[in-house]
């Protein structure tokens, strides 16, 4: 097992890692989502739905045994990473941490492979390697009386499945509930949204911020978790439960279970908005979580993490 270097961790070490990372988030729909994949066959009663349900779960399963994504469009890596306030320093600072995570994606591109899905907006330009402007992006944030690092790795789809609405205080509960039934019909009916999905939404905050923390919270909420504020709990079940009473099932056929869960982020907002933005993140949830500590070992886990008490700070200083 590798170890510190100079009391750093070795840039080496965090490139070997992020390349294992991405392929595990390539390959293997985490366990919380498999567990709820099974909750959605037991309650499907549309005999299409359920036929499309069990094969979403074999080519889950297939795809880890024979070491392949687990989905043609392997979507567009990126990395979440949380720092500890006591984690120690890497090898080279953080310009050689972010160069580690980037050749790590090139490297997955090319040996398991990824699709080299990221090219230039305008000339099309592509370095067949899912390196580029911005990409992969990589969003920090930090965790107090901690001396790890979290690495998140995500492959999410980059087309379809989110909108953004501004709402006002007077539209209410109410209006979140149209405005997610508007999203929810426009993409599944379509087929677009690849369900069962797991959809985020970022309720409240700048416009920039309402976007951010809805993809979050669809890429990065462990399934089976509340969100501790019981008012948004509550909401997070009723649209769960709204969402599969819209008639759709997965890939978008008639059934009862388009929604694998509904995660709901909050910030505050300016006193006249209540923006509110709607992700989709589907069936193939291409994320997985690794933990690096300060001596250089390291573990694999499913669960996130992301959402820590710290992270949804509500107070001047901690």
């Amino acid at each position: 097992m590798s170890t510190l270097v100079q009391d750093a961790i070795p840039v080496g070490l965090i490139e070997e890692i992020a390349v294992e990372l991405n392929k595990k988030a390539a390959m293997a729909i985490p366990s919380d989502v498999m567990a709820r994949f099974d909750q959605l066959i037991a309650q499907e009663t549309e005999p299409l739905s359920l036929l499309v349900l069990e094969q979403i779960k074999a080519n889950a399963e297939l795809a880890i045994q024979s070491g392949r994504p687990m989905c043609g469009d392997t979507g567009l890596p990126r990395y979440y990473v949380k720092i500890g306030n006591e984690a120690p320093r890497i090898q080279g600072g953080m310009v050689a941490f972010e160069n580690a995570l980037r050749r790590a994606v090139a490297a997955v591109t090319k040996t398991l492979p990824l699709r080299p899905n990221r090219v230039h907006p305008l000339t099309r330009a592509d370095h067949d390697n899912n390196v580029g402007m911005h990409a992969p992006e990589v969003t920090y944030t930090f965790e107090p009386d901690a001396d790890w690092i979290d690495i998140i790795a995500v492959h999410k789809g980059g087309l379809f499945g989110s909108d953004y609405r501004m709402l006002f205080p007077s539209d209410g509960v109410k209006g979140i509930k149209r405005f997610f039934l508007d999203v929810v019909a426009e993409f599944n009916r379509r087929g677009l949204a690849c369900p069962p999905s797991v959809v985020g939404i970022g309720l409240g905050g700048t416009k920039d911020t309402c976007f951010r923390l809805g993809k979050e919270a669809a890429c990065l909420r462990y399934v089976p978790d509340r969100n501790p504020d019981p008012l948004v709990a509550e909401l997070e079940e009723e649209l769960t439960e709204l969402g599969n009473r819209a008639g759709f099932g997965p890939m978008g056929f008639p059934g009862a279970t388009a929604i694998a869960a509904v995660k709901i982020e909050c910030a505050y907002a300016h006193t006249g908005g209540m923006p509110m933005s709607v992700h989709h993140f589907c069936h193939a949830t291409r994320r997985a979580v690794v933990r690096i500590f300060p001596d250089g070992r390291h573990a694999y886990r499913d669960d996130p993490q992301w959402f820590t008490p710290y992270y949804r700070r509500n107070v001047v200083e901690w």
